[in-house]
């Protein structure tokens, strides 16, 4: 009899129930996504702001290293109205941050360059394997031409109503993003966005409660870092596990090594959710620039205006290396990050679940009385 997670691993043509996440941005690169897919698990390209060509490249350059299958990830685009006029005092702010930090607030573009349709055309060209999105649920068109390119469809949701939302557009498989995730949130559903409030559901809560909602297999992300975090998460219903923060510490990831330090050194209490970057909250390490953003934070232009706008001052932060003005994304168990290359760590992880499976099974033996 197949179970569920066979399921999920015969669905994706990968050998174990790891899913590298999808990090936008740089983090997830070639060397990475190849790393991960080569060790049996699903590696994937967060390529929400990479342009068209740069895409394509990326692709082939995965499959340069390897013929395992890989994911790859976009954000769905939503319709901004941004008027400068609303935003002074936050356009005032940011003004100075870019003076105090040498860099031409000129550079500051508010125009946003909307690829999604392109990006699309190049997973389908490409035959990209598995495509994900953030951010809600592409026009049926669009969902209906990947199906039609063989591609299996993954979906993000951060409460119940959107996972039945993703269930209801037939998606192949949703993503339960518990509030402990580093980065964006993938939050999209109309009346959440609103009232401009964000679900903070933990996985723990979400994930079983998701489960029982849908038919449709889920897989778990949010503060996942070793073995035993997946098999907990398997106990509640997952089907598989995404990880994004216990990735950030391979060598083939794209950080600063200010970044990647700060992960390091963090502690349980030192990530917030913010949306000083980008306009969207985002969970991050603590650092000056959004200690900077703080009064402004609640009158802030739309993403992905902000998101241009922020650009070029952490662009240099990232070049002097500089943690104080970079976006430092990291889920709350950062500490956790390990410095392993990729495929050192998917040997470990897949370790650690089976040492897991066993410790449990002995204990509950021993020790579960009724």
């Amino acid at each position: 009899m197949t179970t569920p997670v066979q399921q999920l691993t015969t669905l994706f043509k990968i050998q174990y129930p790891i899913i590298q996440a999808p990090m936008a941005g740089g983090i997830t690169t070639p060397e990475l996504v190849a790393a991960v897919s080569d060790a049996g698990g699903l590696g994937s390209f967060g390529a929400a702001y990479m342009r068209p060509d740069e895409l394509r490249q990326a692709i082939r350059k995965v499959r340069e290293s390897t013929k395992a299958p890989f994911q790859v990830n976009l954000f769905v685009p939503d319709e901004v109205d941004y008027r400068p006029e609303q935003h002074v005092a936050a356009l005032d702010k940011l003004k100075h941050l870019y003076a105090g930090y040498g860099v031409d607030f000129a550079k500051a573009s508010t125009q946003a360059k909307d690829d999604f349709a392109d990006q699309v055309q190049v997973l389908i060209e490409e035959q990209v394997p598995v495509v994900s999105f953030t951010f809600g649920i592409p026009k049926k068109d669009i969902l209906s031409k990947l199906r039609k390119a063989d591609c299996v469809l993954m979906g993000t949701a951060t409460c119940v109503a959107e996972g039945r939302a993703l269930a209801d557009a037939k998606f192949d498989a949703i993503v339960a993003q518990g509030y402990e995730a580093g980065g964006h949130r993938g939050t999209f559903h109309t009346t959440l966005r609103e009232t401009d409030e964000i679900p903070n559901v933990g996985l723990f809560a979400l994930l079983p409660q998701l489960v029982n909602a849908v038919s449709v297999p889920v897989i778990a992300s949010g503060g996942i870092m070793d073995g035993k975090g997946i098999i907990a998460s398997l106990a509640l219903g997952a089907v598989g596990c995404q990880l994004g923060t216990a990735f950030m510490g391979c060598p083939e990831a794209g950080l600063t090594n200010s970044w990647r330090e700060a992960l390091y050194r963090s502690s349980d209490i030192e990530t917030s959710l913010t949306n000083v970057f980008s306009g969207r909250y985002a969970r991050g390490i603590q650092n000056r620039f959004m200690a900077d953003m703080d009064s402004v934070k609640g009158n802030l232009p739309p993403f992905p205006v902000l998101n241009s706008l922020t650009s070029p001052l952490r662009s240099e932060a990232k070049r002097r290396d500089d943690a104080a003005y970079q976006s430092l994304w990291a889920g709350q168990a950062a500490k956790l990050t390990r410095r392993l290359p990729a495929r050192e760590l998917m040997k470990t992880l897949v370790g650690e679940a089976e040492t897991a499976v066993r410790r449990a099974t002995a204990r509950c033996a021993a020790e579960v009385a009724w």
